[in-house]
């Protein structure tokens, strides 16, 4: 099946082919009251009453417990955002280099020159204590607040495709106001590697999670904490809704042809890596617009530039792309509180020499991207951004799957021991 079908299919009206038990309840309802017309085989009103009271117990016995479904996505969206943490960091680097030319390019020799000059701990793995913090309380708020507005909704008689898809987008949004502050402290640990760093001046020089923190709200408010939100939000609410939509469509198409619920490993991954996938392809153009937001250089006042100047505009071009407080010696120059781009997957590097967007607008991003460099612009690291979404979907939605049976059984024998007590 196509891409475009799948699309098409997500926001069809038409029933599906796989009827969840909540439509099996409205089915039931419909013919008990001749919505459907006549009904081919009769039955009493009691047999009615009990096929829909059974159905009706068979729903909430598929829906796991709110609390299961936050921890095993708390667990699984963590692992998935820590086990492409490194890579996160040498995307970070490339985007956020202030010198010129780059000290950073392809993405091989970025991370071993990371790794042979700064390591694991504060090199590939900088900024890895505020993605902890931020990630398992986000996907526990995220999971959460989805299973909330999807059962709601189903239950409400919305078509299950808009209630995959609202669901994931208000879970977004609920979630952001925990990871993007998050973010913004991982990305500028990440850009700035170990503390007095020799190998790479970015414009941070924290000593750890708590002084970012401190520093941060002391000299940029509070509110520097939430910098590039609307851009995070443009990108990531489209991102999740589609994600989750195309999973819960492909899963239950690979339950249909299964015949049951456990789907076995090999599906489990190849439906969460293909709706990660495909809801990282779609959205990559507005992850190109935030990137080149969030890390554009803005161009210095007019005024002479003599050899004295080449260096400081270079320092000054460190602190507006990071966001950080300039030196004394310029203070005269307003520096930028654009942060460099936050919220992964973030797999864009901005090409050289684009052409300034100029706009917090994401719309009027996206028209510039596509009048200056045509439909590639737009798709610029589709690849990258692909496997990025595909890997950290597949290690999400896996372990969530698989840690809900194991909470499953867990409580079942919870249950009988009780029973027998």
């Amino acid at each position: 099946m196509s891409l475009t079908s799948r699309i098409a299919n997500i926001f069809s009206t038409s029933p599906s082919p796989h009827l969840a038990p909540s439509d099996e309840t409205r089915r039931i309802g419909a013919f008990s009251s001749g919505g459907y017309g006549a009904i081919q085989d009769p039955q009493t009103e009691l047999d009615r009453k009990n096929l829909l009271e059974e159905t009706m117990e068979e729903e909430e016995e598929a829906r796991p417990p709110y609390l299961h479904s936050m921890l095993a996505g708390g667990i699984g969206g963590t692992t998935g955002d820590l086990l492409m943490h490194s890579i996160d960091t040498v995307k970070t680097r490339q985007q956020g280099d202030p010198h010129i030319p780059s000290k950073y390019t392809s993405l091989s020799s970025t991370y071993s020159k990371i790794f042979r000059q700064e390591g694991v701990r504060r090199g590939l793995y900088g900024g890895v204590t505020p993605a902890f913090l931020g990630s398992f309380p986000g996907t526990i708020i995220f999971f959460g607040v989805y299973e909330y507005s999807k059962r709601h909704m189903i239950d409400a008689g919305v078509n299950h495709s808009l209630a995959y898809l609202a669901g994931g987008f208000i879970a977004d949004l609920a979630a952001s106001v925990v990871y993007v502050p998050s973010e913004v402290l991982k990305t500028r640990l990440q850009l700035q590697g170990r503390y007095n760093n020799p190998f790479f001046k970015s414009g941070y020089n924290y000593r750890s999670t708590l002084d970012a923190t401190r520093t941060i709200a002391r000299q940029e408010g509070v509110s520097a904490l939430f910098y590039g939100y609307q851009a995070t939000i443009w990108r990531d609410l489209p991102f999740s809704a589609l994600q989750f939509a195309f999973y819960e469509q492909e899963r239950n198409l690979a339950m249909k042809w299964v015949g049951g619920s456990d789907i076995g490993l090999p599906l489990e991954i190849a439906t969460a890596a293909t709706a990660g996938g495909m809801a990282g392809v779609i959205t990559c153009p507005l992850d190109v617009v935030k990137t080149r937001i969030q890390t554009q250089i803005n161009p210095p006042e007019a005024a002479p530039v003599g050899p004295a100047m080449k260096s400081s505009n270079l320092q000054r071009g460190a602190s507006q792309v990071s966001g950080a407080a300039y030196t004394p010696a310029s203070m005269h120059a307003s520096p930028s509180k654009r942060a460099i781009s936050t919220s992964s997957p973030s797999t864009t590097v901005p090409k050289s020499g684009s052409v300034p967007l100029d706009t917090s607008s994401m719309v009027t991003g996206l028209r510039t991207i596509y009048r200056t460099e045509g439909i590639a612009g737009c798709f610029r690291g589709v690849g990258p951004r692909f496997v990025w979404t595909s890997v950290q979907s597949s290690t999400m939605l896996v372990l969530y799957q698989v840690l809900l049976k194991h909470m499953k059984t867990l409580q079942l024998a919870v249950d009988e021991g009780n029973d027998i007590a």
